[in-house]
């Protein structure tokens, strides 16, 4: 089946082959090569990410030796797949991108093929190993600069120069330096450098979500949820934009690449949107926009999602819930702008539905919301007692369950007409919304799998991925010889398209991956270079002056420095150098100041300004992507995605200071509503604020109320925090019992003070998430602490803090060992933040009637 990006124009075909697969595609046996090689990269990854080495005892790799064989591979295909300058061939491979790429493939496996050797020399590098790690990191900036760009590789032999001239730098950023031998060692033959954390991530998980994406598209997936949205919503006011934002929202699910979203969706909606009354330059805004927050959109988030899981040290499907809602919220708000858009232009349906009554209508909407709600439900419940009843042999169960599944959702697609495979632009046709949705409903299928294997199975990401591709090449192969076969349809070779679909789906993943992959590679040069200097801990230094201890200073200085790497650096390759070199910086600053930032919140706001790169001028390549199709100036295109943009730019100062936006310290199922109830009303009347149109153009005093209701809505801890403080001191000592009889996932937060290395007395305050109580058993304060890795003891009537496990959850909160604990800072009995909700309704209720009563009178 053809995918989305294969029915665009050549010109936008190349466009996102320049920037994601490889611009060059060459014939004859070249050809076969890369495509074998892709491949059988490819299955590598699978056989990986699968159970099977470990159930079959064979070709089982450690993390070492994987990454070797993963940068090995794709080294190899970035000098095959991209040219080196724009002027060279785009239809044969040169001889010397052969040689560079046999070069590469070579220093990158290295690790691989010469294990055994390496591991009996550990800091004492021969000549070989020199040679190689010289030629290994020469190979991999210039398959960078092909695959990302010079940006990304010029950052990196920054941080390789600073590694070598540390004595001569100024004394800010000054270093004893480091010798050619240690640095290549460090970079190339450990796993501090470019085999570091990022590479490994890249590894094990990375490369299964972007297969599982490509291989869905290739199976229609990426079409069906495009025809499910035009279907629901294409016949509304600004219908084509609101398109653009839902099917976006939907393939972000699936998808991390933003020009590859823009180009895919975007030839379809862009057309449509200026046939509505949009413009150029709004349709390419909105698309781009949409499909950049694709990569903010769980359960598949953009690449960099999954680098959280080892920074922060939290399971991927808490990550998932902590995303939801600012993903919701963010394009929530974009639906409410176009919508907006449309009123202020007077904008007419393009496609007309056939009138039917509210009730009517309510009626359909509610049986088919209510109906998907308990249709959800029953099959959650039917598994756990599946796995409840038969314990071990329970997947044979759950086999069962989802073979029944995709047996009807096959039968009800063989009884409905085929989607159309694009849509119309001359002359829209309706769609009707649930005959579409049924159309397709064996589509669901393996991305519910991938949601149950993560949020409910609570498997690693990698093996969720797997099981997910597994149920999806098992649809691939069959869906069209059962549809044929239940239409009663004979001849044609249904099971050979399935089989063509699998095949270059494979195909796709891999060559989408090796930018990703260089990109993961070469960051790993930049935290090698943070680790070897010890420039991490020169950054707070340097933060805090730039700052003069204002958090919110800080943040924006943070936030500017994601916007300008992003204008060059992917956000994969930006949020591994933010991540590193800021987001601790943050943490402690914060903690120096009395506020208490949870570390997911941190990253999280590193994410999101990271990925406004893509969209922000002069650089944004989304952008670039969507002018092309719509015809307009790119920067002017740049700069209207940037104010749409404000929606998605607000929210993560909002959830530094109020973590329930991130669904955390939410103690019952009513907070949970009211929040996201209260959070849902400040996004649509902030969307409206930046509009300056709610039901007609807003007022200045009206929009001053506006205004006031969103920080009521967003921020009301800090209204009541005007009223009463929200912490209590407690004593040190009673920290055991304290965390004897904390909540599930509550958290301690404590005062410590102590001396820092620099010989700065400091006092700051941290806190440290305890996790579940043992089931039936009487909880242990002192064990509950120790398996978040803190140890506490008193000694002379003083609570020190004795020991820190590495890599636990305390030391990534910013606790100190040897520091002494002032105090505990226990919530305080004050009323709830809540209340400020209501003078936030009655704000917005007074302007939403002022202004009807000036529609009415208009």
């Amino acid at each position: 089946m053809a995918t989305d990006l294969e029915k665009a124009p050549e010109a936008l075909q190349q466009l996102v082959a320049d920037t994601d697969t490889g611009a060059r595609s060459p014939r004859g046996w070249a050809r076969t090569v890369i495509f074998s090689v892709s491949l059988g990269w490819a299955l590598f990854q699978l056989w990986y990410a699968s159970p099977l080495p470990f159930a079959l005892g064979a070709g089982i790799l450690n993390d070492t030796e994987a990454r070797a064989l993963h940068l090995g591979l794709a080294l190899f295909l970035a000098f095959t797949a991209w040219p080196a300058f724009r002027r060279s061939p785009r239809h044969r491979v040169p001889v010397v991108d052969w040689l560079l790429a046999l070069a590469g493939a070579f220093a990158g496996a290295y690790l691989l093929l010469f294990y055994g050797e390496l591991a009996t020399r550990p800091g004492q590098p021969n000549t070989m190993d020199i040679v190689v790690a010289s030629a290994g990191l020469l190979l991999l900036l210039e398959a960078t600069r092909r695959a990302i760009g010079w940006p990304m590789s010029m950052l990196a032999l920054v941080f390789i120069a600073y590694a070598m001239l540390g004595p001569y730098m100024p004394e800010v950023l000054s270093h004893k330096g480091a010798s050619l031998n240690r640095m290549l060692s460090h970079m190339w033959l450990t796993t501090e450098g470019v085999y570091g954390i990022a590479l490994g991530v890249s590894t094990s998980t990375i490369f299964v979500y972007v297969l599982f994406g490509t291989l869905l598209d290739r199976a229609g997936g990426g079409n069906y949820m495009m025809q499910v949205s035009f279907a629901a919503l294409g016949h509304l006011r600004g219908g084509p934009a609101k398109v653009a934002v839902v099917s976006s929202a939907l393939n972000g699910m699936i998808s991390g690449s933003s020009v590859s979203n823009v180009v895919s969706g975007g030839i379809f909606t862009i057309p449509l949107m200026k046939k509505a009354g949009y413009g150029g330059v709004k349709a390419g805004a909105i698309e781009t926009m949409s499909s950049v927050n694709g990569q903010i959109m769980p359960p598949v988030m953009g690449a960099a999602a999954f680098l959280m899981v080892e920074y922060v040290g939290i399971p991927y499907s808490e990550i998932v819930k902590n995303a939801l809602l600012p993903a919701s919220l963010s394009y929530i708000g974009l639906l409410y702008i176009v919508h907006l858009e449309a009123l202020k232009l007077g904008m007419n349906p393009i496609v007309r539905r056939t009138p039917r009554p509210w009730a009517q209508k309510a009626l359909r909407l509610g049986l088919g919301l209510s109906g998907s709600v308990a249709v959800v439900c029953l099959l959650y419940y039917l598994l756990a007692a599946i796995q409840s009843l038969l314990g071990p042999a329970s997947t044979w169960g759950v086999g069962a369950v989802v073979l029944a599944l995709y047996g009807y959702s096959i039968h009800q697609a063989a009884r409905s007409p085929d989607l159309p495979e694009d849509i119309d632009i001359e002359n829209p046709q309706e769609l009707d919304t649930w005959p579409t949705v049924r159309a397709g409903l064996h589509f669901l299928l393996p991305i519910g799998t991938l949601i149950w294997c993560l949020m409910i199975e609570e498997m690693s990401p990698s093996l969720s991925a797997f099981w997910a591709i597994a149920v999806l090449v098992g649809l691939m192969l069959t869906q069209h010889p059962l549809i044929a076969l239940l239409r009663g349809q004979h001849g044609g070779t249904p099971w050979r398209q399935g089989a063509r679909d699998v095949v270059g789906g494979l195909n796709d993943g891999s060559r989408n991956m090796i930018g990703i992959a260089a990109a993961t590679a070469a960051a790993g040069i930049i935290v090698g270079g943070i680790t070897l200097t010890g420039l991490g801990l020169r950054m707070t230094e340097f933060v805090d002056f730039v700052s003069q201890g204002n958090v919110v200073a800080m943040l924006l200085f943070i936030a500017f420095v994601c916007l300008v790497l992003g204008l060059g650096v992917p956000t994969t390759a930006n949020y591994v150098l933010v991540a590193t070199l800021m987001a601790p910086v943050v943490v402690e600053l914060g903690a120096q100041s009395g506020l208490v930032i949870p570390l997911i919140a941190v990253h999280l706001f590193v994410f999101y300004y990271g990925i406004m790169g893509d969209i922000t001028p002069p650089v944004g390549l989304a952008t670039f992507a969507a002018a092309a199709i719509s015809g307009e100036d790119a920067i002017k295109t740049g700069v209207q995605g940037a104010l749409y943009a404000l929606r998605t730019v607000i929210l993560p100062f909002i959830w530094i200071f109020n973590p329930q936006l991130l669904l955390l310290e939410i103690d019952s199922i009513v907070e949970l509503v009211v929040v996201v109830a209260a959070c849902t009303l400040a996004m649509l009347l902030f969307a409206a604020l930046t509009m300056g149109w709610f039901r007609v153009r807003l007022a200045a005093w009206e929009a001053l109320l506006l205004a006031l209701a969103v920080a009521l809505l967003f921020r009301p801890d800090w209204f009541m925090d005007r009223v009463a403080e929200p912490y209590r001191d407690a004593p040190a000592e009673q920290a055991l019992a304290i965390a004897r009889d904390a909540p599930d996932g509550g958290r301690m937060v404590m005062v410590i003070k102590g001396t820092t290395i620099e010989g700065d007395d400091v006092t700051k305050t941290v806190a440290v998430r305890l996790g579940e109580r043992p089931p039936g058993g009487a909880a242990d304060g002192r064990k509950r602490l120790t398996e978040a890795g803190l140890t506490l003891v008193t000694l002379g009537g003083q609570t020190q803090i004795a020991q820190i496990r590495f890599g636990s959850r305390a030391q990534k909160g910013g606790f100190e060992q040897g520091w002494t604990v002032q105090s505990l800072r226990l919530p305080a009995d004050r009323p709830n933040p809540h209340w400020f909700y209501l003078p936030a309704l009655v704000l917005a209720a007074l302007v939403w009637m002022t202004q009807g009563r000036r529609l009415k009178a208009a």
